[in-house]
């Protein structure tokens, strides 16, 4: 991954929106997740019955992530699960979520990859190095040559579709490919020597991957929320243990199609939040180790790069509440 394409700009509307209440006030939980580990994760609780030990009633639906977006901002969904960058964008487009929980952040699933001999930022001064505008591995480039003391002024940008990035490089067209997994694996692996010289990792909360919620289906099905809410550390402890992540593995990859090997390597670029960290991530301050802060980073990278053209009020689209309830 990551696996996380900005929301389209075309939405569906007219009919669309009437159906706002209906699929937002019905007692089943619709909730929309996609291939990214701190959301597979949720297939543990699903498969273990821990939902329904908790009382919650909900329906995770598989998507691609897009068409996850796309379904939340068509109403069919009462929750996403989706970057807080790309709550902005769907809510700047018409449909506005609220995040009550971050399941995790990126640590090291999206890259820079330069060519052989290029061994840091620095290297790419004057060179071009190719990216999908916009997205959000965009916004990572520019923050690895932020703390290489350059500016995008300092490369030339290729713009590039992220799935074909690997060739791009391979081709010798470019000194670097900025891409999310599986793309940055693959264009490790198609050009020896190849290397990241800058990762998400170095950017801890960059890229924060959340629950974005229907604001009606909050209100209506508060109790069921804070339940779901609830169960998170489970999840997360059941991941981590040595005795239980060999099982949790298995249930990932199975739900992903891959083996637990490899999904084990995508877990390792992935920094699970517990809800005692969510406590401080939902703390409203500056800087990218708070849910406010990041986002603020991602609104203006947004605006910017034409994403949308309104800034939006961050502080509407985080609910603390949820984490901070829970003891």
């Amino acid at each position: 991954m990551h696996l996380l394409p900005f929301l389209r700009k075309t939405l569906l509307a007219g009919v669309c929106a009437a159906a706002t209440l209906t699929s937002a006030s019905a007692a089943t939980l619709k909730i929309g997740y996609s291939d990214w580990p701190g959301w597979v994760a949720w297939q543990v609780a699903i498969d273990k019955g821990w939902l329904k030990e908790a009382g919650v009633d909900a329906d995770f639906q598989w998507f691609d992530y897009s068409a996850s977006l796309d379904a939340f901002s068509a109403h069919k969904l009462d929750a996403v699960m989706a970057t807080n960058g790309d709550a902005l964008v769907t809510g700047a487009n018409g449909h506005k979520g609220e995040m009550i929980l971050a399941t995790d952040y990126s640590d090291g699933n999206d890259m820079v990859v330069a060519q052989p001999g290029i061994t840091d930022m620095k290297g790419l001064k004057g060179k071009s190095v190719a990216v999908e505008e916009g997205l959000v591995d965009h916004l990572l480039l520019l923050t690895g040559l932020e703390k290489a003391g350059l500016s995008e002024k300092d490369v030339k940008l290729v713009n590039t579709k992220t799935n074909e990035t690997p060739q791009v490089l391979a081709s010798g067209e470019v000194a670097a490919v900025a891409a999310w997994q599986p793309n940055a694996g693959q264009a490790l692996h198609m050009v020896p020597g190849a290397r990241p010289v800058f990762t998400s990792h170095e950017a801890p909360g960059l890229i924060y991957d959340t629950i974005v919620v229907d604001p009606q289906s909050l209100h209506d099905n508060r109790e069921q929320w804070q339940k779901l809410v609830g169960i998170w550390d489970h999840v997360v402890s059941y991941i981590k243990d040595p005795k239980t992540q060999p099982d949790a593995l298995r249930i990932m990859a199975t739900r992903t199609g891959v083996s637990p090997d490899a999904y084990k390597r995508f877990l390792k670029g992935t920094h699970l939040l517990t809800v005692a960290d969510d406590k401080a991530v939902f703390t409203k301050k500056e800087g990218l180790d708070s849910l406010y802060g990041s986002s603020s980073v991602s609104d203006s990278f947004n605006v910017r790069y034409s994403v949308y053209k309104t800034p939006q009020n961050v502080d509407s689209y985080i609910d603390p509440s949820f984490v901070a309830a829970v003891k």
